[in-house]
This record gives C-alpha cells, structure tokens and sequence, in this order.
C-alpha cells in the first residue's frame, strides 16, 4: 500500500480566483471542550471575523480579499468543514461567513488529532478553485496530539507543500475528561504547539490563557495573519482580571 505522501499529489501552481490568503480555521472540538468552552470558542470566532480590525487589514493587502474556511476536528475520524471556502473583502462579506458558521450547531468530539486536522485542512487547498498569495492553517486546541498518525509526518509534509501552520493554544486548569492525562497548563501546552504544531514560512503563535481570553487572542491572530506581521513569533492573552492584553489593530 502507498504512504500517504505518494498518495497526495503536490499542490502545483494555484490556479482559480486570485486572493491574497487561504484562510483554514481549524478550531478543536475534543472531548476537553465543553459546551461553555465551545460557545467561547465559535463566539470568539464570529466577532473577530467581523471586528474593524480584520476588515481594514483584508482591505489594506494587496488584492483586498481573501479565502476563509471554517473546521472543526476532534479524534482522527472527525473533521467536518463547517463552512465551505467564502471570500471576505469587506464588512458585508464577513457577516455572511459569520452568519453562516452562527448558525451551525455546537458538537463536540472525543480524543484528539492535530495531525489528521492538519492532513484534512491540506487537502481543502487543493480543491478551492483559489489562487492566495500564501496558505495558512490555524489551528487552535487545548490538547496534545493523542490519536491519528505522529503528527511530525503531518506537519513536515503541510510545510513541504508551502503551508504555514500557525496555532493559538488555549491554557486552562481544567482537568481532563480521558484519564490522568494532566490540564493544558501542566503538559506547558504552548511549548508543546510551539515545538509540534506551528511552522512553516512567517509562522507564530498566540497563546490563550484560559477560554476567556479566546475573544482577544483569536482578533490579534486574525489580523496578523491577513497583515502578514508575524513577529512576536509569541504572544501571549490573558484572562486574568486586571490583565493587560494588547490587541493588534491596522489603522
């Protein structure tokens, strides 16, 4: 039987409509993710892609537009595109992506595979009928990769192809549904994204500190990716009361 890097072809010279950037959210739904904790998450979501910060930055590139799809993946059996590739140029544009992912349901998963979320989000450049500028997977979680292939062979072939792997890790206290397998906090989760997930051309990382943080992380990650400002490499946001979290804005 053939690996799995003879069987996926390379992405080749895009071809199709010409965006600045192919956008994959692929946004952790485990068994780890409560429901308070997936509403966080899909709200976060939905206001930054619609906050004046991330509109002025996809109408400051280039070409002013640029490819988003929406993810959602749990254990190596469970992806789903909740949102097919939609370009977002302007305020209108962004309220109907955000409109749509609002009206999804909230599910969760069980175990945890960044590497098939990497290998499913792959593949969704190769049939988007998008040309970008650059290909980004985002990948945000609160777990370590525990299912599906090791995911260095996931990560090293999405780089080999051109993608950049940027991740938001979201630290939490909160104990772990399947076994003694310590919080995001105890495993120093953003290490683990920052050894394991993140590469690839310009890539970062920005670090939630704890679910309630997610709103401010997610908008600062938006517009740095859509500005093309990668550095800090990291960045942290905190929930903490009294926290002080810079927020990335393009005037």
């Amino acid at each position: 039987m053939p690996s799995r890097a003879q069987e996926i072809p390379d992405l080749g010279a895009p071809t199709g409509e010409e965006v600045d950037l192919e956008l994959v959210l692929a946004v952790d739904i485990s068994g780890s993710v409560d429901g308070f904790e997936g509403r966080q998450q899909r709200n976060g979501y939905i206001a930054a892609l619609t906050h004046p910060s991330v509109i002025n930055a996809i109408k400051s590139s280039f070409l002013g537009k640029i490819a988003v799809t929406y993810v959602e993946w749990a254990d190596a059996y469970h992806q789903e595109q909740l949102v097919d590739w939609m370009i977002i140029s302007d305020e209108a544009s962004a309220q109907i992506f955000a409109a749509t992912l609002m009206s999804k349901p909230i599910r969760r998963g069980y175990r945890t595979s960044i590497s098939h979320a990497i290998d499913f989000s792959t593949d969704l450049f190769e049939t988007n009928n998008y040309a970008g500028l650059r290909w980004v997977i985002d990948i945000s979680g609160d777990g370590r990769n525990n299912r599906g292939r090791p995911l260095f062979e996931a990560r090293a072939q999405a780089l080999a192809r051109g993608i950049t792997i940027n991740g938001l890790p979201i630290l939490n206290d909160r104990p772990q549904p399947w076994g003694p397998i310590g919080t995001p906090i105890d495993v120093q989760l953003d290490l683990y994204y920052s050894d394991n997930v993140i590469g690839g051309s310009g890539a970062f990382m920005v670090v939630a500190e704890g679910f309630e943080a997610f709103r401010d992380a997610i908008l600062s990650k938006l517009v740095r990716e859509i500005a093309d400002r990668p550095t800090p490499a990291i960045e942290r946001f905190s929930a903490a009361p009294g926290a002080s979290n810079r927020v990335a804005h393009l005037d």
